[in-house]
């Protein structure tokens, strides 16, 4: 796709879960802090002070404070980092109507359709953008600017945090080719190696110095496509799902591979409570939950379960955590990234039977506690599985 301006934009928050915290307790800014679980948790995101000091996510909680003795420990606040994903994404749609939501703190704005003449104004506008965002939320984000996908991901990571990278059309190949080839998307810390160790490709652009036949014995059949990436070449457009009744989903990936089930399982749970209180604010209930895994070669496997009846509370999917979790893990190798989809999603304005009346109590319940929860840092009520691992914690 040949844009004359850069104006594929990738949006890459800053320790995202920590940022949302910290938005709660500004007193916190500038120290070394992290959200996690303190007895046998891990760090899901620490703040850039704690990774000076060697913290770094998913890190098992213990060892985290062996690194760094005066970590600052945050709870996980249940709907919190949904519903500030929510606000930072609709903040975009006031720049663009095409908005990607890759994940819950990642994701990719066209700016093509909006008339702009220069690079300086499209600068102009995303800076007011980060400037809202930091304003209106109190989240640092990062900004990466170019004329595709690719390339705009790469920038927005270079210079974290707040950081703001501008790749002038034309400059793509330039731009990459000094960077080391761990910074293209899927060449993880062991493939890396093998590409230095093995075959003397340090940077991106040492990819295009060699011939079409020593592609073909490193990448194999897929050489092609890694020296259109070396050379800063990716077409994909920009996908927008503006229609919330599809489906919600969250997602997260992990610093480093994590192989232990129950902690997979306790991250699931957790996206099921983040999920679940907006389902009910959008007056939506939902019959299908699916599971997606995916593994540190980018393979991934999903696995759902329909219910016979819709609903808008936890606790029918609970019990469908685990049996979903080990149907799609089943190569058991330590994960990359899992993923909840909540889908089948229908209008919660339905006749209730004389039978439901006890589910409809419950469902008022969990609404009042979604008022009571939302905004604060510690939540009114925890799930079982909260307290269980809140009691292991304390």
């Amino acid at each position: 796709m040949s844009r004359p301006l850069p104006t594929l934009v990738h949006l890459d928050a800053d320790a995202f879960f920590v940022s949302c915290e910290l938005a709660l307790r500004p007193d916190l800014r500038g120290t070394k802090c992290a959200v996690g679980g303190r007895e046998r948790g891990i760090i899901s995101s620490a703040s850039y002070e704690a990774r000076a000091c060697g913290v770094y996510t998913p890190m098992p909680t213990q060892r985290a404070l062996k690194v760094c003795p005066d970590l600052i420990l945050l709870p996980h606040t249940s709907g919190l980092y949904g519903k500030v994903s929510h606000q930072m994404f609709d903040l975009c749609e006031t720049l663009t109507p095409l908005v990607q939501r890759n994940s819950i703190d990642e994701g990719y704005l066209d700016l093509q359709p909006c008339g702009m003449r220069s690079s300086a104004e499209v600068e102009a506008k995303v800076r007011g953008l980060q400037r809202r965002l930091w304003d209106e939320l109190h989240v640092p984000v990062s900004f990466g600017l170019a004329t595709n996908k690719l390339v705009a991901q790469i920038a927005s990571k270079l210079r974290k945090p707040r950081g703001f990278v501008v790749v002038p059309p034309g400059t793509e190949a330039s731009f990459l080719a000094p960077l080391s080839i761990g910074k293209l998307p899927g060449v993880g810390a062991k493939t890396e190696a093998a590409l230095v160790e093995q075959h003397g490709i340090r940077m991106i652009g040492d990819v295009r110095t060699k011939s079409e036949d020593e592609l073909k014995r490193i990448f194999g059949d897929s050489w092609r496509e890694m020296l259109a990436t070396a050379r800063g070449e990716d077409d994909r457009p920009v996908e927008t799902e503006h229609d919330d009744a599809k489906s919600y989903s969250q997602q997260e990936t992990f610093g480093r591979d994590i192989g232990d089930f129950a902690e997979i399982e306790r991250i699931v749970k957790r996206m099921v409570d983040d999920l679940l209180p907006k389902i009910r604010e959008d007056r939506k209930r939902v019959r299908t939950m699916t599971v997606k895994v995916r593994y540190s070669d980018f393979s991934q496997e999903t696995h759902g379960r329909t219910l016979e009846t819709a609903t808008d509370l936890e606790a029918p999917f609970y019990p469908l955590v685990a049996p979903l979790l080990q149907a799609a893990w089943r190569k058991r190798r330590p994960l990359r990234l899992v993923s909840v989809r909540f889908s089948s999603v229908e209008d919660s304005a339905v006749q209730l039977e004389m039978f439901a009346e006890s589910e409809e109590k419950r469902r008022r319940l969990a609404g009042v506690l979604d008022a009571l929860n939302k905004g604060g840092r510690t939540p009114v009520v925890q799930h079982g599985h909260q307290l269980a691992k809140r009691r292991a914690g304390s």
